[in-house]
């Protein structure tokens, strides 16, 4: 019985899990409202190389990778969650002022090469190979390199 009852767990795990992940090429055009006009805002001069919209169990979201390397995800609204950029630095509108300045302050030599939202603040990924995590009131909470 026990035998029975792994077996079928087992085949629901591989099913679920073959069918979990649907990530498939789409137009530019095909992205949220929103995550068009974030792109044009921010990233207007760079060419997109592909736009994304993976599937799971808990809805889609979308990626948007940039010949140049950089690389946005989004929400299934099209809100950004994280922003990666390879050879330069993250739009500094995007960062917070209070973490942009803290940054400044504390690490005046490097860039903000990753941002990403959390549920319960940001965090950040310097050029120096610093990760720093703040809370929602912008607090550093923790630092790990």
């Amino acid at each position: 019985m026990k035998k029975i009852i792994l077996s079928v767990a087992l085949c629901i795990v591989a099913v679920t899990s073959a069918c979990a992940d649907d990530d498939k090429p789409i137009q530019f055009s095909q992205l949220p409202q929103t995550a068009q006009q974030f792109v044009k805002q921010y990233f207007g001069n760079e060419k997109v190389a592909l736009a994304k919209m993976e599937s799971d169990f808990f809805g889609k979201n979308y990626d948007i990778i940039f010949a140049n390397g950089n690389k946005v995800e989004f929400d299934g609204s099209g809100n950004w969650e994280e922003v990666q950029c390879r050879y330069n630095e993250v739009p500094s509108a995007l960062v917070p002022s209070q973490i942009m300045q803290y940054v400044k302050n504390t690490y005046p030599d490097t860039k903000v090469v990753k941002l990403e939202k959390k549920r319960n603040g940001h965090e950040v990924k310097l050029s120096n190979g610093w990760e720093l995590e703040f809370n929602k009131n912008f607090e550093l909470i923790d630092m790990d390199n």
